[in-house]
């Protein structure tokens, strides 16, 4: 799938590609992509640093699909799918290892988690998250899922500030129980948060709520990632009109 994706005010169009991601040379180059982002930004402790490479258990299950500018060949997002019958082999979704999911077992439909997504600094825009959406969308109806869920990650380097203030606007818009409830196994560390904060929602997140996906809970605090986790969950069939055209199938 190949889209004309603008990369921002003033700012040359890039032809990006979407696909998926198969095969060894494939799943490091996302690993690749990661390592450089999570350990760059997020000073994270990360598995096979020593290779240059963000690398755990859960890859080899997972399908990663990407988006890659065509014009130079680099590979400029990724993210990766744990599906319900991979994660019933594992014995548990990602998520599972910071979150307590209460209610998991009852959701009915299948069940698509997203995980390590991630863009490069030099294409962080509506355009690319648009084109790796489209592909998401290919993959989430060709397995007729029911549900997407995964993580979304606040910066923590400011010592929780902008995760606490960030917090404080999902509540009151976003949080709902209805479907699941997590609850996360190291809650963020408590703080006086100053009266004049102003919280500026990390891109992805920004995009998981413009779908209309909703928070199920508090986050977690990852200290090897050094980020707050906010759990989100996306059924189907409440996708935000707006964008339910990039999941034609679904609605």
């Amino acid at each position: 799938m190949t889209r004309i994706a603008r990369s921002g005010d003033n700012s040359p169009e890039r032809r990006l590609q979407a696909e998926r991601l198969v095969g060894v040379d494939a799943l490091q180059e996302a690993q690749a992509l990661r390592f450089n982002v999570f350990s760059g930004e997020f000073k994270a402790r990360l598995k096979g640093a020593e290779l240059g490479l963000d690398m755990d258990d859960y890859d080899i299950h997972c399908r990663h699909i990407g988006v890659r500018d065509l014009a130079s060949g680099q590979l400029v997002a990724t993210t990766r799918l744990l599906d319900h019958q991979a994660a019933s082999s594992l014995g548990r979704f990602y998520s599972e290892e910071e979150f307590s999911l209460h209610g998991l077992r009852q959701l009915q439909g299948p069940i698509l988690e997203l995980g390590r997504t991630c863009v490069h600094p030099d294409y962080r825009n509506g355009g690319t998250i648009a084109v790796l959406w489209g592909e998401l969308a290919e993959v989430l109806n060709e397995g007729c899922y029911s549900y997407l869920m995964g993580c979304a990650s606040i910066p923590m380097q400011d010592g929780g500030i902008q995760a606490h203030a960030i917090m404080q606007r999902l509540r009151d818009r976003y949080l709902c129980n209805e479907h699941l409830r997590a609850e996360p196994k190291k809650p963020l560390p408590t703080l006086a948060l100053p009266g004049n904060v102003i919280a500026e929602m990390p891109p992805l997140l920004k995009a998981y709520m413009r779908l209309g996906a909703k928070i199920c809970g508090e986050p977690c605090w990852d200290e090897d990632f050094q980020v707050a986790d906010v759990f989100i969950l996306l059924k189907r069939d409440e996708l935000c009109p707006r964008y339910a055209r990039h999941f034609k199938a679904a609605v």
